[in-house]
């Protein structure tokens, strides 16, 4: 597994804390201010930890329009709000800014972080332009930091976006595994809260020897079909109070959540 002895059965569920607009970006809320970021993450933390999720993976959803190079300002707000966070955390913790895999390993590098996801290779055609990922770098980054304990997790169908690779779907993920040394393998839908084919799911897993993941759109009615093929997921708008992304996390939805999952793991 990603995290030896996390999770009990062999299948890991990472719940999503998404930070509100960051310091730098168009719908930060200057009137709250870093403070009303690190309230509102807390709360975020209370109801996922309350829930029974594994892990909690920090990320910048809230920062729209996304960009590809993040801006030093929000780089360091978000340092400082999971900085800020970590002494009420009980599980481990991971990062994504979006969608800078450089900034991402920084940023998980500062914070102790035990993994990060991020998009790491590709050339995509996307709502944020050409988009063509600094993997190598964000690797040198890693090793120069001394962190090459923390896991990097590869998304390598990014929401938001085609590939203009037109390799398969399968061959892309192994070659981020040979090539470029992903530690795990994510599978995505199109779009933030929307689910990957599990047809694609099951044929990324057969065709890599690290974990796989599921990045986007599992819910209660389906986790069991997406556990039965991938080695765990990674769950953000399900557990939103009624199932919107923007909205705060619902702690009842992860506890049922959690629930069906530990009938799963058996």
């Amino acid at each position: 597994m990603i995290f030896e002895g996390l999770a009990e059965g062999g299948k890991v569920v990472i719940g999503m804390a998404h930070i509100g607009a960051l310091p730098g970006t168009p719908l930060h809320d200057a009137d709250r201010g870093m403070e009303g970021l690190v309230e509102g993450v807390l709360a975020d933390v209370a109801a996922l930890q309350s829930g029974g999720v594994d892990a909690i993976l920090f990320g910048n959803e809230n920062d729209r329009p996304y960009r590809l190079a993040a801006p030093a300002a929000s780089v360091a707000a978000m340092t400082a709000v999971v900085c800020a966070v970590k002494p009420s955390l009980t599980v481990p913790f991971g990062v994504d800014y979006l969608w800078d895999p450089v900034a991402t390993v920084a940023i998980g590098a500062a914070t102790g972080a035990a993994f990060a996801r991020e998009i790491f290779t590709g050339v995509f055609a996307s709502d944020m332009g050409m988009w063509t990922p600094d993997g190598a770098g964000a690797l040198a980054l890693r090793r120069d930091l001394g962190r090459a304990d923390m896991k990097l997790l590869f998304n390598v169908n990014a929401e938001f976006a085609h590939p203009l690779d037109q390799r398969p779907l399968t061959l892309r993920a192994r070659s981020a595994v040979f090539s470029s040394l992903a530690d795990a393998v994510l599978v995505s839908g199109p779009l933030t809260g929307q689910p990957a084919e599990l047809s694609d799911l099951a044929a990324v897993r057969e065709a890599v020897d690290v974990p796989v993941l599921a990045n986007t759109g599992v819910h209660i009615d389906t986790v069991a079909d997406v556990l039965a093929i991938a080695d765990g997921c990674i769950v953000g708008t399900h557990f939103k109070r009624d199932g919107i992304t923007w909205n705060a996390v619902d702690r009842d939805r992860v506890a049922r959540f959690m629930d069906r999952v530990g009938t799963i793991r058996g």
